[in-house]
Parts: C-alpha cells; sequence; structure tokens
C-alpha cells in the first residue's frame, strides 16, 4: 500500500480534532472570542478535509476540485487567528467590523483569484502531475498571487506572535502555561508550512495540513488542562447576563481580565488598557473594593463609593468562577446600586422621626385637654347635686330646666371618661394587674353609680348575683366594662322598663349577662356592632349622645381578661350582653406559683 493512504487518514484524524475543538468553541458561542477561534479552527479542518483526498486522487481534474475545497478555508485562517490573538491579549477594542473587512481584503482577492485561476494564471502558473513517489501528485508553479497571499499571511502571523510573546513575559507565572500553549500550537500549521515553502528540506508533499494535528494536540491540552478560553467560560455568560449591574472579572490571581460596560458607570477611568493588569495598581482609589477582590469570595452591603457624578451606595458579591471540573477559574465581582433605596430608608427614618414626636407632642396636648375638661365637669357635676337638694326650698318652675342640665352634664362627664380610658389603653397607659374580686360589690358599686339616671328614666335596676361569687380581673377594667355595658342598657330602654345583672359559674370562667327591655338592636346595625373599631354612637330613647367609644373599651378589656364578649337580642323586645371572665385561681395553684412550679 502507497503511504499516500496512511497520510490520507492522518488528514482525515487532523479533521476530526479540528472539528472537536470547532464544536467546543461552538458550545460557547455566546462570547466573540469563541467564535473567531472556532472559525479559525474550522478553516484548518477544509485544508486538512480538502488535502486528504488531494493525496489520493490520480487526475488532475480531481486534484483542482480537492484545491478548491482546501482554499474554502486557507485564505481566511490567519486573519481569524489574528482576531482571535486580538482578543486573547485584551486589545477587542480594534475588533470592528469595518476592521474586519478592511482584513478579510487580500483573503478574499485570494479565494477568487483561486477559483479563477483557469482565466489568468495568477494564482498558479502552471499545473502538472508527477508520479515520482508512486501515486500522482500536483507540482505548482506559483504566481504573483500566490506570493502575495503567502507574504501577507506570514505577515499577521509574525504581529500576532509578536503580542502573544509580550502578553507571555508581563502575565503570571499561572497565566503563563496557557499562553504558552497558544504560542506552541499556534506554530504548528505556520511552521510546517514555513519548512515545506522554504525548500531547506526535501518535501514531496505539501506537509502545512499536518500541522493543525500539532496544533489540535496542544489546543486540546491547554483548553482542558489550563482552561486556555480562560476568558471565554461560561461565567462569562453571568458576567453580561446582568448588564444593569456593574460586573468586573479577575483571574485567581487578581488580575482583571474582563468588565461589562456597566462597569464604567462605577469605576473612574477604566478601560480596555486596564484589562491584565493586577488589581492593586487598579483600585487603590476603591480601598474597600481592593479589600474585597483580595480576600477573595463575600458579600458586603451598602458600600459607599465615589461615582463620576457624586458618592453612590452599592450591595457588592464576590463570587468564584469555576470550570468544567468544578475547580475556581477566577472570580466575579457584583456591583448593584442601591443609591436610591438608602436615601428613601434616610427618608423614611426621618419622616417616622418627625412623625414619632408629633404624635408625642399629640399625647401630651390630649392629656392635657382631657384633664381640663374633666376636672371643671366635675366641679359642676357637684354643684348640681347641691342644686337638686336644694330644689325642695324653691319653686317647681325650673325642676325640668336643673333637671336637664344635670343630664348634659353627666352625659359630658361620661364622654371625657370614656375617651380618657380609651386613650390611656391606646397608649399602653394603662396597666394590666388582675386580682381576686367580689362580682356581687363591682356591680352593686356600678348600679349605686348608675343610680341617678336610672331614677330619672324611671329603669328599675336589679341584680342576680350570689353572694360571694368570685372572679379574677383587672379592677379598672371590670369596673369600666359594667359600667360601660348598664349605662348602654340604661340608654336604649324606655321609662319604665328593667335592667338585670345576672352572673352564673361556668367551668373554668363566670358568665356575666345584662339585659334590658329595651328597644334591641336593629339587624342593620347587629352585623357591625363588636366588629368595628371605632363605631358610630346610636342615639338613646331620651335623646342621650355619646361617642360611641363604650363597646370598643369593653370589648378589648374583656379580652385583655381573657374572656369572650357577645350579645342577643330582640327587636322591641330588649337585648342582653354576655362576657366571660376568669375564676380566680385555686389555693392550691397559688402554692405551686410560688414554688415556681406551673399549673
Amino acid at each position: 500500500m502507497s503511504y499516500n493512504l496512511y497520510l490520507s487518514v492522518l488528514l482525515m484524524a487532523a479533521t476530526c480534532c479540528s472539528l472537536i475543538i470547532a464544536y467546543l468553541s461552538w458550545k460557547r458561542r455566546e462570547l466573540p472570542i469563541a467564535i473567531s477561534y472556532g472559525l479559525g479552527v474550522l478553516t484548518g479542518g477544509f485544508y486538512s478535509f480538502g488535502y486528504a483526498f488531494e493525496v489520493v486522487s490520480t487526475t488532475l481534474d480531481q486534484i483542482r476540485f480537492w484545491l478548491r475545497v482546501e482554499y474554502i478555508g486557507i485564505p481566511f485562517g490567519t486573519i481569524l487567528w489574528f482576531i482571535l490573538v486580538l482578543q486573547y491579549t485584551g486589545r477587542q477594542r480594534f475588533v470592528r467590523k469595518w476592521t474586519v473587512a478592511l482584513l478579510m481584503i487580500v483573503p478574499m482577492i485570494t479565494f477568487i483569484s483561486h477559483n479563477t485561476n483557469e482565466w489568468h494564471h495568477l494564482f498558479y502558473k502552471s499545473m502538472t502531475l508527477n508520479d515520482s513517489e508512486g501515486f500522482p501528485l500536483v507540482t505548482l508553479e506559483k504566481g504573483p498571487l500566490y506570493k502575495l497571499h503567502v507574504l501577507y499571511s506570514y505577515s499577521f502571523f509574525v504581529v500576532g506572535m509578536g503580542m502573544l510573546i509580550q502578553m507571555f513575559f508581563k502575565a503570571t507565572p499561572r497565566m503563563r502555561k496557557q499562553i504558552a500553549f497558544m504560542i506552541i500550537g499556534s506554530w504548528g500549521p505556520y511552521g510546517f508550512t514555513l519548512v515545506y515553502l522554504s525548500g531547506i528540506i526535501y518535501m514531496p508533499i505539501d506537509i502545512s495540513p499536518f500541522g493543525f494535528i500539532f496544533s489540535g494536540i496542544f489546543f486540546l491540552w491547554g483548553i482542558y488542562q489550563f482552561n486556555m478560553l480562560r476568558i471565554a467560560p461560561l461565567a462569562l455568560q453571568k458576567v453580561f447576563a446582568s448588564m444593569q449591574d456593574a460586573v468586573m472579572v479577575f483571574d485567581l490571581d487578581n488580575t482583571l481580565t474582563s468588565f461589562n460596560q456597566s462597569a464604567k458607570r462605577v469605576v473612574l477611568g477604566i478601560d480596555h488598557t486596564w484589562i491584565g493588569q493586577p488589581a492593586v495598581q487598579l483600585f487603590g482609589q476603591y480601598p474597600v473594593l481592593l479589600e474585597i477582590i483580595m480576600k477573595g469570595p463575600s458579600v458586603g452591603s451598602k458600600v459607599q463609593l465615589t461615582g463620576p457624578t457624586d458618592a453612590q451606595f452599592y450591595n457588592v458579591h464576590l463570587s468564584f468562577i469555576s470550570d468544567h471540573a468544578q475547580k475556581p477559574a477566577g472570580k466575579m465581582l457584583l456591583l448593584s446600586n442601591v443609591t436610591e433605596m438608602v436615601r428613601s430608608e434616610e427618608i423614611l427614618r426621618e419622616n417616622a422621626k418627625q412623625l414619632s414626636e408629633l404624635n408625642t407632642f399629640k399625647d401630651k396636648m390630649f392629656n392635657v385637654v382631657a384633664h381640663d375638661i374633666r376636672d371643671p365637669l366635675a366641679v359642676l357635676i357637684n354643684l348640681m347635686e347641691i342644686m337638686e337638694d336644694e330644689m325642695g326650698d324653691c319653686d317647681g318652675d325650673h325642676e325640668e330646666i336643673v333637671r336637664e342640665m344635670s343630664q348634659q352634664i353627666q352625659n359630658t362627664f361620661s364622654l371625657v371618661e370614656s375617651l380618657l380610658d380609651w386613650f390611656r389603653s391606646q397608649t399602653g397607659g394603662m396597666m394590666f394587674n388582675p386580682v381576686e374580686r367580689d362580682l356581687t360589690n363591682v356591680v352593686g358599686s356600678a348600679l349605686r353609680f348608675m343610680h341617678v339616671r336610672s331614677e330619672n328614666k324611671q329603669i328599675q335596676l336589679l341584680t342576680e348575683i350570689p353572694q360571694d361569687t368570685f372572679v379574677y380581673a383587672d379592677k379598672e377594667m371590670l369596673d369600666l366594662i359594667i359600667r360601660n355595658l348598664v349605662s348602654n342598657a340604661i340608654k336604649f330602654t324606655s321609662p319604665g322598663g328593667s335592667i338585670t345583672v345576672r352572673a352564673a359559674r361556668r367551668e373554668g370562667d363566670m358568665l356575666v349577662s345584662v339585659t334590658d327591655t329595651g328597644e334591641g338592636i336593629p339587624s342593620e346595625l347587629a352585623s357591625t356592632l363588636l366588629q368595628e373599631t371605632y363605631p358610630i354612637s346610636s342615639m338613646g330613647t331620651a335623646g342621650e349622645r355619646g361617642v360611641g367609644l363604650g363597646l370598643t373599651l369593653c370589648k378589648e378589656f374583656v379580652h385583655l381578661n381573657g374572656g369572650d364578649i357577645w350579645f342577643e337580642s330582640t327587636p322591641s323586645q330588649g337585648s342582653t350582653f354576655f362576657f366571660s371572665i376568669p375564676l380566680p385561681p385555686t389555693k392550691v395553684s397559688f402554692k405551686l406559683a410560688e414554688a415556681g412550679i406551673g399549673v
């Protein structure tokens, strides 16, 4: 078997190697450097694939066909490699549409002239077959356009290699390994071609495509062992997916490798010349950021930085970037602007402070005004009582007027008392201090307090509470609950009616009820009673008015004492308000409590 068949197999292996690398680049196609690298390797794949069939062709027409396949990639390979070097060495700013178009002029001339050579013979002056090796080989006499193509390609190869060497000497030890593999791998096709064209060693066949096998081995080794395409790892997909936040990428030596456009709004003076520079030299004016970058993954909240216009606040997050083997390959610094949130919080705090001061002032003013009203009303009540006692010595003409004045003063006094009790309950001024109380005495005291009002409306007040009925409740709250419920019953009971207060012991608590023979509660009002926080007061049967706070206070105070409150009502027949109140703890419970044992 002629050795050209073995050469063809090797060239197909080189093609497969190129396709594998092109596929790896395609997986990272979101990044410009992966695109240029993948296309460059693909051009080499066309070269080796076409030459694999050229060396086994038997006619000149077949060789011409496979040469055309080779020249689909040959003219463009060097320029794509040069674009890759620009991106790899941090010169992305030069890669623009118009610069790429200019660089592609000579490759396009090469491509067109090669495919039209039979018309002008400026690329190949002549093409003849040579059977000296035992199989047909083509002998080419190069024309001026071929020489232009070679000169153009090697000129850019020299410039690009110079950039890589310069980067190698400036890079950190970790980075140098990757650059070295890039340099060695790039020399493969160009070195082999240089040997073939120079004629230093007699080569009957073109060994240039075999350089792609050499390059493929080094590039694959670099990709998997040293993550050679470290500027285009999967982690950079995260970088540019967060364009609203400032993102900067560093390698493990804290060298800046990439950043997005938002970073320019955060870091003063940052541009592409910063890429490849260590963070310690770049972030001197940002000591907080530098400390975060140097110490590793961390999260900082509301970090203040000096921006292009004024101070800004950022949430700073530094995390590791992992490679395909889940090993740290770099760091990603993410800065989220929270300036507006910080300033809004400051405004809210200031407003809250002002509201607190205003609320304190309001509380003081309410207390002062309420007490200033209460004291003269108490004096007026005493004077009215004296006047009523002396009415017997005077004519009865003014008795009705005096009685009405007494009623109005009593109502106003009850209003102020309710307001003060409600205010103390809302501001925490009323302390909860439950004690054991005799319910009979509590109810009796409340009925005596309401005696004048009930007598004026000719309402009979009754109590059906057995002697020695004890409950466990706060003194002031229990007095207010019973007083308000009885007062409401008087208000809505017509003259000649009756009000009865009862109590029945249940398991664990005492059930107290206040029953009247009044008008009852209308159905439209019953659905909201004891539900609304600030109910509207209704007018009583004798025109009495209130502020509607009585039942609200009763509900709150009953719940504070651990009970429930509800009512039953029949229109035109009367209403009954029920509330439960705890029984006193047993003597055994007291002894256990004193010993520190819960029951």
